[in-house]
């Protein structure tokens, strides 16, 4: 037999209080409750603590940890996440945990524990309260300065077969207080959303911390996001273990959006899916499946979580777009203008940007300090200079300023070092283009739409395959994204200069069937298909690029379009003009 002393552990026990009235009252129910807790609760807390589970006896059970504040920090979310699932419940079916907390030597043997140390905790767990937590002076003092929790001196205390007294505190669990719709409103301009726990559909409990450690990623994630009402972790982790109707969880929680989810195990692999909901309507706006190798598990986690935001987030703004577009613009304040001119600028086409750029200026005169409205508007005026529909040396000069203005007043938004990207793409300046564009993806590096712009700027350099491996991740990273128009332009240009003018002019077909004012679109599926011999397709082409920039001609081409290699520039000329442009 294998036997260790000398150990020190702090040693936490936990048992059922009531629990052979519990058992009198209603057996099933009550085994069947217990094991949800159990699941849902007091497992997933212990292994995120790193606690290994001793023993089991049936209404309790004995942890070891190897440190103090493992032990605390577990007791304390078993008891805080117990309270909330008792909230509202029946006295009869209400299961509360008694918890004694102590550090001392053990005996290890068998993989039991024994000594003084794990006596003194059990008679500990028998002096404390229904859903409370009694420890010894020993935890107190290693506890104290390292935990923000408060603990009531219980002073000297006689316990059962210990032979001295010992010092006791009671430590002081947070109840959560009645539920008060009036206290709880929904903010009426800003998406309020809850991100509920990922239900664990694998049957092993082990797995449980990590659908609780991707959820608690996403609400930390999405809090970083200006204008998003983010309900904390300890409100929604109240609805663990349960099958909680979304229209119910939104009205509690005073919220219009919420995300939920599943995690699943099979082998080697995992299967996460998220789906985001708009309790009003119980519309489904964005649904996701993610299959990765679990081999590691903590960058898998990393890596979805932030896939989810990154997805979530363009989702949230469009799904807003939609609901402020009722209201008139002198009533938005500068988040609502900002996000009733998203769908305007998105779009590449300059018809549809004058509202977009008269809410960003509208955004940035209510709030001057506001970096996304600048970078937005940035955007908008290089767009309108490749486009041909703003002056260039304006276009490119203010967008800078704005872009750089953006990168002063938040430095770690990626959406102001895109803005900046953009424009040094569209004014010939490769270096500083990819630059700006990294700065976005290091700040977020599942961010799909920073990765489609960088596919633009290596294409425009005449770097093809560079193009089009960003262009991969993009999908990767979004498979269903709104900009596919432009993923599908920004693939015929990577084609286009590395000869393909089949497949670039395939490409760039595509892309004006899915937005049919698409400016950039029409013109190199006309000089694509000018230099593929297409000339019905690229006469057709050119009639749409006269269409929509009137004044079009190849000196303007030669002189303002941001292809940045000679060569690259001169075939493109030279098959808009094989299609008739002079």
């Amino acid at each position: 037999m294998d036997r260790i002393e000398g150990k020190l552990s702090a040693i936490l026990v936990a048992d059922v209080a009531g629990y052979s009235r519990l058992m009198g009252i209603d057996e099933e129910g009550t085994l069947t409750r217990l094991t949800a807790h159990r699941r849902y609760v007091v497992d997933p807390s212990i292994i995120r603590n790193r606690g290994r589970i001793v023993k089991n006896t049936g209404d309790g059970l004995l942890v070891e940890f190897a440190s103090v504040i493992d032990a605390v920090r577990c007791a304390v979310e078993v008891q805080t996440d117990m309270a909330k699932r008792n909230s509202g419940v029946a006295e009869d079916k209400r299961i509360s945990y008694r918890i004694g907390i102590n550090v001392g030597d053990v005996v290890e043997q068998d993989g039991d524990i024994f000594g003084e140390g794990v006596n003194i905790a059990a008679r500990l767990e028998g002096i404390a309260e229904p859903g409370g937590i009694c420890v010894s002076a020993r935890v107190q003092e290693d506890a104290a300065g390292k935990v923000d929790l408060t603990f009531i001196d219980m002073g000297e205390q006689a316990l059962k077969n210990i032979a001295r007294p010992v010092r006791a505190f009671r430590l002081l669990v947070e109840q959560p207080a009645p539920f008060d719709a009036a206290a709880h409103p929904t903010s009426p301009d800003k998406p309020s959303i809850a991100v509920l726990p990922f239900q664990n559909m694998s049957g092993d409990p082990e797995q449980e911390y990590f659908g609780d450690g991707i959820a608690e990623d996403i609400i930390t994630g999405l809090s970083k996001l200006r204008g998003f009402f983010v309900i904390a972790r300890n409100s929604t982790f109240a609805y663990k273990g349960k099958v909680p109707n979304i229209r119910q969880v939104a009205r509690e929680l005073g919220v219009r959006y919420v995300l939920e989810g599943s995690v699943r195990k099979a082998g080697e692999r995992l299967r996460v899916t998220g789906q985001l909901i708009d309790a009003t309507s119980s519309n489904h706006i964005w649904a996701e499946r993610y299959d990765r190798p679990i081999a590691d598990i903590f960058s898998v986690q990393d890596e979805i979580t932030a896939s989810v935001v990154a997805a979530i987030e363009p989702q949230l703004y469009a799904a807003e777009g939609l609901r402020l577009q009722s209201k008139p613009p002198e009533s938005l304040d500068a988040w609502g203008c900002v996000v009733r001119a998203m769908p305007h600028i998105w779009t590449w086409v300059a018809q549809n940007e004058d509202d977009g750029v008269n809410l960003l200026n509208r955004a940035i005169k209510l709030d001057p300090s506001y970096a996304r409205a600048r970078s937005l508007l940035a955007w908008a005026f290089a767009t309108r200079v490749v486009l041909g529909n703003m002056d260039f040396e304006r276009g490119i000069s203010d967008g800078l300023v704005l872009a750089q203005r953006a990168i002063d007043l938040d430095p770690d938004d990626p959406w102001a070092h895109i803005a900046a990207g953009y424009v040094y793409v569209f004014s010939r300046r490769f270096g500083p283009a990819v630059e700006e564009l990294n700065e976005a993806l290091q700040r977020n590096p599942n961010f799909a739409f920073a990765r489609m712009i960088l596919g633009c700027a290596y294409g425009y350099a005449g770097l093809a395959e560079e193009g089009h491996r960003q262009l991969e991740i993009a999908t990767r990273l979004s498979p269903r994204d709104h900009t596919q128009a432009a993923n599908l332009s920004i693939e015929g240009l990577c084609h286009f200069v590395a000869g393909r003018y089949i497949e670039a002019a395939t490409a760039e077909r595509r892309a004006v069937q899915l937005r049919s004012n698409f400016g950039t679109a029409w013109r190199t599926l006309t000089a694509a298909a000018g230099l593929a011999g297409d000339l019905e397709l690229a006469r057709q082409g050119l009639a749409e690029c006269r269409r929509l920039q009137p004044d079009v001609s190849l000196a303007w081409v030669e002189k303002y379009y941001p292809m940045i290699r000679v060569e690259d520039r001169a075939r493109y000329i030279e098959g808009l003009r094989r299609a008739g442009l002079e």
